[in-house]
């Protein structure tokens, strides 16, 4: 018999065949399930196919879905946030800040959606956390994380008049945006202005910054005037969107119209047409006259401090040719600082019969603004902010439509004509 000797080298050899062979064997068997083409692995149900197939038959039917999606920025504040599920009800919803602030919200009485609460904060990073049921009890969970839109990607409109608020026929409704606006159409028609009059309402835009409403004449008195603000995600300007979604609702009250004329110094109060009194008045002097035209009422204060240099009115010294502390009744008619107030350091003889004011419309008045009998008092006491002074026959020229709420001293068709919409 021959004898065989087997060298280390062909002994490394072998042990390497033998441990690829084997490593085969455990390859196959590990992930194919089978040992050749025809074969199936046969065992315990462990294979990842039976694995696969007994969780799809344990997992749960129920589909959440989170929006704004996993990752969003610049999301709303107001709606972007929910979640709602197919084939089961939600069982848990929670939302908190980054910070781990916790954010009120409730599940909708079938169980079918989840909602914050209230407004979200601009620039803040959210996280949610769902988890639903199907019918068999099983459960599912979702997660995301979003964050809102920044102040600086967002604008806001500060609008007058407030809600719930009762004004006077003049008064427009304006919005001050924060950021100028270059798509005036699109921001337009997220707002709309209705009356209870069936005035036909209609914006006009002065500048980047400012729209203002109006129908062709005053309001009706005694109608309801509506402004809707729908301006989530509108874009204002380039990557700058819209956060609001808000309405508002404000009563017009009596029609009273005062008209003062500079000429016969008196100032004539209508209410609904009808003259219900006549007031002595002095108006701006020949040197600083009045602005004339159609002024709205837009603050009342019934004692505030003027101060000449604040209007560009001073002496040599740079101080204000007048500082008076504690001007009774006074209802600004522009931004400018054109006031209808009272005067108590004027003589008494000058109401009716000269105009010596630096622009002002003054009405006979007693110190200290308690004195509601006086002309001043009673004119304030029975004023309210949108009421209307339409300023005559002061040979000044008329007061520009954006200083102050003052855009009745535009025609309807040049009102019409600054709408973007």
């Amino acid at each position: 018999m021959e004898k065989r000797v087997m060298t280390d080298s062909k002994r490394r050899k072998g042990l390497t065949v033998a441990s690829a062979l084997l490593g085969g064997v455990l390859v196959l068997s590990a992930c194919s399930g089978e040992s050749d083409g025809n074969a199936k692995g046969e065992g315990d149900g462990s294979s990842q196919s039976k694995v696969d197939e007994a969780a799809a038959k344990d997992s749960s039917e129920a589909q959440i879905k989170i929006t704004p999606k996993d990752g969003s920025d610049n999301a709303s504040i107001n709606s972007a946030a929910a979640v709602t599920v197919t084939k089961g009800t939600l069982s848990d919803v929670t939302m908190k800040t980054s910070e781990g602030t916790a954010v009120e919200g409730e599940i909708s009485s079938d169980k079918k959606s989840w909602k914050p609460s209230g407004q979200l904060e601009r620039a803040t990073a959210y996280k949610i956390a769902a988890t639903a049921k199907d019918s068999d009890g099983r459960a599912a969970h979702e997660n995301a994380s979003f964050t809102t839109v920044s102040p600086d990607n967002s604008f806001i409109g500060n609008f007058t008049p407030e809600d719930g608020s009762t004004v006077g026929v003049g008064m427009p409704v304006s919005i001050n945006f924060d950021k100028a606006i270059t798509n005036k159409a699109d921001v337009q028609k997220g707002i709309t202005v209705s009356s209870t009059s069936g005035q036909e309402v209609v914006g006009h835009w002065f500048g980047a910054n400012r729209l203002d409403f109006r129908p062709e004449d005053y309001w009706k008195g005694n109608s309801t005037v509506t402004l809707k603000l729908n301006l989530d995600g509108i874009e204002g300007a380039d990557g700058v969107y819209g956060v609001q979604q808000k309405t508002v609702t404000f009563k017009v009250g009596r029609n009273q119209v005062s008209i003062v004329d500079a000429k016969t110094k008196t100032m004539k109060v209508t209410q609904d047409g009808k003259t219900i009194k006549t007031i002595p008045i002095s108006a701006g002097s020949p040197e600083n006259k009045t602005y004339k035209g159609q002024m709205v009422i837009s603050e009342k204060f019934k004692e505030t401090r003027m101060n000449g240099a604040t209007v560009g009115f001073t002496d040599g010294d740079g101080k204000g040719e007048y500082d008076i502390k504690d001007v009774p009744h006074a209802m600004r008619l522009s931004n400018s600082g054109t006031f209808i107030h009272g005067n108590y350091w004027g003589a008494k003889s000058i109401f009716g019969s000269a105009n010596t004011s630096h622009g002002c419309v003054g009405l006979s008045d007693t110190k200290g603004a308690n004195d509601t009998t006086s002309p001043g008092g009673w004119f304030f006491t029975n004023s309210i902010v949108g009421d209307v002074v339409d300023v005559r026959n002061t040979g000044d020229k008329t007061v520009a439509p954006d200083n102050g709420l003052n855009g009745w001293n535009l025609d309807w068709a040049a009102w019409k004509a600054g709408s973007a919409a």
